[in-house]
């Protein structure tokens, strides 16, 4: 007997369905129908699944948000297959099981990852991705799907640069990803008044984010906009174009347990990858630093002062130029800024509009389009406090990355002359101040 399940998909719906590839990213506009979409696709590649034991699943970014969102609606679309005893319904495990097949539908939830670790997929939907931790999809999700090459359905609204945004940007350059923009205009989804209503009474960032799916609407008050960090990473600089520019090396070393110690290479326009160390002392990373300093020979070496004191001493032992620089100290130029470490981002800000090239590195990108900023009551910028930050994104880490750039534009920098001109120079130097014929050597 036929069953029908109660879904009549709208045109962007059916559009998703029928172009998507093993891998699909989907950003779309707050309600809509993203959920019900993916339910769908679950059901329709679960129903049709003619290996053994087939699993699919569905992830949210938290269990109880998945249990929320998408299972009584699961449930609904399957009453028919339940009323035919065709299903067997698991409430405690959030799972559907397929009778005819054996196939699974599942229920999970980001925050606990390790539910999912050593099961084999053939499918899974990962919703709202920009709240995922990164780390679900890459080493848990991803190695899952490998067994019997499953496919993955990535759907979400834009909010930032983070997972979500780096795999829609991705997909446009693999042959077997897929990306696909659907807003509140071509959906169909919401009645024309509310939307007119939404724009109306919605600030312009916000309302570009939810309901545009803008990947880089920035707020007034960002420093760093997401659109030009996206732009600076797609930049690259050959090494004649920077050949002229001094060599900047920027040091933050960690100040916690769980911080970073980041070693940041920057000449003219452009930076390279930077190092990143964890769990090593001070003794440790400042051998791996002075390693960098023989190998790549920067005109310039700015440390922070506040958690790097051991490291600049033991490099100043070593008879290695360093700069210390305090992040909280007197700006170069007082008047414009509130401390070297506001100075510092500002610098590098415009360094950015002007052309900087930065590695394509999501943390990175995502650390620089974090800060907001403000004037003090006597017009000084002031940059958010990292403190503040973490504050206002609960779970935020240590900006390492974007510090240890800033880093490099802690103060201007003059290239110098190669070493092996500086050495002819030196010899030169001393052979004038030995003169065989003075009054002394007759």
């Amino acid at each position: 007997m036929a069953i029908r399940l109660d879904y009549d998909p709208r045109a962007w719906q059916k559009s998703c369905h029928r172009t998507r590839k093993r891998f699909s990213v989907y950003a779309l506009h707050r309600r809509a129908g993203k959920t019900e979409l993916a339910i769908m696709e679950l059901i329709d590649k679960a129903m049709k699944f003619d290996l053994e034991l087939g699993i699919f699943v569905y992830i949210a970014p938290f269990l109880k948000q998945a249990k929320a969102i998408a299972w009584s609606r699961l449930k609904k679309k399957l009453e028919p297959l339940r009323l035919q005893e065709a299903i067997i319904i698991n409430e405690g495990d959030l799972q559907v099981t397929f009778k005819h097949n054996n196939a699974i539908i599942r229920l999970f939830g980001g925050d606990l990852p390790d539910a999912m670790r050593g099961v084999r997929l053939d499918g899974a939907v990962i919703d709202e991705v920009a709240q995922i931790k990164p780390e679900v999809w890459i080493d848990i999700v991803q190695p899952a799907l490998s067994d019997r090459l499953g496919w993955c359905l990535f759907i979400g609204t834009p909010s930032g640069i983070n997972l979500f945004s780096e795999l829609f940007y991705k997909a446009a350059d693999l042959g077997d990803w897929h990306a696909a923009k659907y807003t509140v205009y071509d959906t169909n989804s919401l009645d024309p008044d509310e939307v007119e209503r939404l724009r109306r009474d919605m600030n312009e960032t916000s309302f570009a984010r939810e309901y545009l799916c803008d990947f880089s609407a920035a707020g007034d008050d960002q420093l760093i906009s997401l659109s030009d960090a996206e732009e600076a990473a797609r930049k690259v600089y050959l090494k004649q174009d920077t050949d002229h520019a001094p060599k900047i090396l920027g040091i933050d070393p960690a100040r916690f347990g769980d911080d970073r110690s980041v070693v940041f290479k920057r000449q003219g326009l452009q930076a390279f990858d930077p190092l990143v160390f964890r769990g090593i002392d001070n003794m440790d990373l400042a051998a791996r630093i002075a390693n960098v300093i023989e190998q790549w020979e920067p005109d310039a070496v700015f440390c922070d002062a506040g958690a790097g004191a051991g490291v600049i001493d033991r490099l100043r032992q070593l008879d290695y130029d360093v700069i210390e620089v305090p992040f909280g100290g007197k700006a170069l130029k007082p008047e414009l800024n509130i401390n070297r470490r506001t100075e510092m981002w500002w610098e590098m800000k415009e360094w950015i509009e002007q052309g900087g090239a930065i590695p394509n590195n999501v943390a990175l990108k995502q650390e620089l389009a974090t800060p907001i900023y403000w004037f003090d009551s006597v017009g000084r910028r002031v940059l958010e406090p990292k403190d503040q930050i973490k504050k206002r994104l609960q779970g935020a880490g240590s900006p390492d990355l974007a510090d240890a750039l800033a880093l490099t534009f802690a103060m201007p920098v003059r290239k110098r002359l190669p070493r092996d001109v500086l050495d002819r120079a030196t010899r030169k130097e001393s052979k004038k101040d030995y003169d065989p014929y003075s009054s002394i050597n007759r």
